[in-house]
């Protein structure tokens, strides 16, 4: 392994599902400057068995034991968003880079907290609102520098959330608004990420918060659950550029379009489209069109997608860009760059939910 080979310890992995089993795990094994060293469970007994799957011989229960280990340089937390805030400023008091699934806490007052407490300690952090190294947004800000679609007008999204009227029970959580995973903190969160990142923020907006679906079926026992959490998030509202930005996110509905997001300039168009409002996971594919023509799909230069080639087998998958910020944080690290999301990104990402929030139940446009 190189000399620069980085400690992970995970926080939150389970031998049997869940994201740091699916993404974090095939991310860092697939690159040779990092080496996972420690994994945390919810119980000892699982702890020990996530250690056998993955190879991993130091295993705890407590994550206090995990984060004072000497040998580990980032902590990687890949649990519930409730106890995000605890677990991350556990690790950051013990002096350690962290890795912090988005969101980054229940509400902005939670991750105010975490990033005050990262700039203090002057730890180096990520936020996993990986879609920014996702190979089409780099294509996408490419194409924009390069005057494809001349001055930005506008920009629309729409997006499909998963759940519908069941969930699974490992998610059932998601149903209650004070979580703070739902709707609009995941899909809505990850998507304005990206439309924040490319194309500038908002100054000010307006929002209609609804929900539609109160009743929401446990997959796995058939219970009834009431739900809290909004499932339909629109959005309107003017970029600092001065340009006109439409956003409305939905729970699954019967034919819907999964993900199409619209750049519109005085020269040209860009369409990129998904399966779902997950730009962080699902695949985009990028479109333009310049004049009145139809849009063309854009083949994604192959330099974006070999940026990083010992991830190439994960192309597709839920780890590919998680493995893409991994790497960049790395090179970041090495070189005193910031090219990842890091905690300060992620409380200006809150701000722009709390005002979505703030619109919804006032009525009011709001400066953000």
């Amino acid at each position: 392994m190189p000399e620069s080979t980085l400690g992970v310890g995970i926080i939150g992995v389970s031998p049997v599902r869940g994201w740091a089993a699916t993404a974090h795990i095939p991310a860092l094994r697939a690159l040779p400057n990092y080496e996972i060293r420690a994994l945390s469970g919810h119980s000892a007994e699982s702890a020990r068995e996530a250690g056998e799957v993955f190879g991993v011989s130091a295993v705890f229960s407590d994550h206090k034991q995990l984060v004072s280990q000497p040998d580990i340089d980032v902590v990687a937390v890949t649990v519930k968003v409730p106890h995000h805030r605890e677990l991350v400023s556990a690790a950051l008091a013990a002096g350690k880079a962290v890795y912090c699934e988005w969101p980054l806490g229940r509400d902005l007052d939670d991750a105010r907290a975490m990033a005050e407490l990262a700039a203090k300690q002057g730890v180096r952090t990520v936020v996993g609102l990986q879609a920014r190294q996702a190979p089409a947004i780099e294509f996408v800000q490419e194409l924009l520098s390069e005057g494809y679609v001349g001055e930005v007008l506008s920009t629309t999204m729409l997006g499909l959330s998963v759940p519908g009227d069941v969930v699974g029970q490992p998610n059932a959580y998601m149903l209650d608004k004070t979580n703070g995973a739902n709707v609009l903190t995941i899909a809505v969160g990850h998507s304005l990420d990206i439309l924040n990142y490319v194309l500038g923020e908002f100054t000010d907006l307006s929002a209609v918060s609804d929900l539609r679906r109160p009743l929401i079926t446990i997959e796995e026992t058939g219970q009834q659950i009431v739900k809290t959490a909004a499932d339909q998030i629109a959005v309107i509202g003017t970029l600092t550029s001065g340009a006109t930005a439409s956003v409305h996110a939905r729970e699954a509905v019967a034919g819907g379009t999964g993900f199409l997001w619209e750049i519109n300039g005085t020269d040209g168009t860009l369409r990129i489209t998904a399966d779902a409002a997950y730009p962080e996971i699902v695949p985009l594919t990028v479109a333009g069109a310049h004049g009145r023509s139809e849009p063309a799909e854009l083949a994604v230069p192959k330099a974006l997608t070999q940026k990083w080639p010992a991830l190439t087998s994960l192309e597709g998958a839920p780890a590919y860009n998680v493995g893409r910020a991994y790497a960049a944080f790395a090179t970041d690290i090495e070189n005193g760059t910031h090219t990842v999301p890091d905690f300060a990104d992620a409380v200006r990402r809150h701000e722009v939910i709390a005002a979505i929030e703030r619109s919804a139940a006032s009525g009011e446009r709001v400066k953000v």
